[in-house]
């Protein structure tokens, strides 16, 4: 199931990665959109690029992607890509190199097939319902990753730009078990923890949207860990309202779901 649509999601995460590190490295101009959320010519012409690629082979899937206008016919169809060309505008515009490409397959509301491509360090992650969750690093090699074991001494990632009181109140109620918090951008989080490079990531506010989560949270899942609304019950995609408006976590383990 899913490896056509795995190849092609592969194939335009590298063709948007290339195209994104062409601005990174010769310049681009910041627009601000009306939620005041930054954009750029790499976010616009990425959103372009994916959906060329994707729609050329699945011309009969829906899409819902940030840079795009929002077609609800895709509320019809069990079939949707969803896209976010570029994930952590911030962090491409402060050229801290931790901004990501995050393309999903949304499968009758449920995240089956992840692509987090990371265009400044050459890295893609990426995974696929039942198959497990794989890195490729920049020489190209290919290693199935795992979240760690751990419950005590865990690493929290914390978002560079959008991190809140709550999320800090959290951290410090559980200090004894958070030893380390380190900020990460995008979805590098997600990837990292999925990666067992570290155990716990909070969003206790209602920012983010479908394309923010659903690429990384199959990767999280395949690699053996959980991505929870505080109803401990996951993400369902391909909504009328994209916007998350519940808290979520996460975590490697079930044991660390620390609220």
């Amino acid at each position: 199931m899913f490896e056509k649509e795995l190849e092609i999601a592969l194939l335009a995460c590298k063709e948007a990665m290339k195209n994104i590190m062409k601005y990174y490295n010769s310049g681009f101009h910041v627009e601000i959109k009306s939620d005041k959320s930054p954009v750029t010519e790499a976010d616009k012409t990425s959103d372009v690029l994916i959906k060329e690629i994707i729609s050329k082979e699945f011309p009969n899937y829906s899409f819902l992607t940030e840079e795009s206008d929002d077609d609800l016919s895709r509320l019809d169809n069990d079939y949707v890509f969803i896209v976010d060309p570029l994930d952590g505008t911030k962090d491409f515009v402060h050229k801290d190199d931790e901004f990501t490409v995050n393309i999903a397959l949304s499968y009758k509301h449920k995240a089956v097939l992840g692509v987090v491509g990371v265009p400044a360090k050459n890295i893609i992650y990426y995974a696929v319902y039942g198959k497990g969750a794989f890195k490729i690093d920049e020489n190209g090699k290919i290693s199935q990753i795992h979240v760690s074991n751990k419950t005590e001494d865990l690493t929290c990632l914390i978002s560079v730009f959008h991190s809140n009181e709550n999320e800090d109140a959290v951290r410090l109620k559980y200090k004894d078990k958070i030893t380390k918090v380190i900020k990460k951008g995008s979805s590098l989080k997600a990837c990292l923890i999925a990666e067992g490079k570290a155990e716990i990531s909070y969003r206790l506010s209602q920012g983010t949207k479908e394309w923010d989560t659903a690429a990384f949270q199959i990767i999280v899942e395949e690699a053996g860990g959980l991505v929870l609304k505080i109803d401990k019950t996951p993400m369902t995609y391909n909504r009328k309202d994209v916007y998350n408006r519940e808290w979520y976590l996460i975590i490697n383990r079930i044991e660390n779901f620390l609220i």
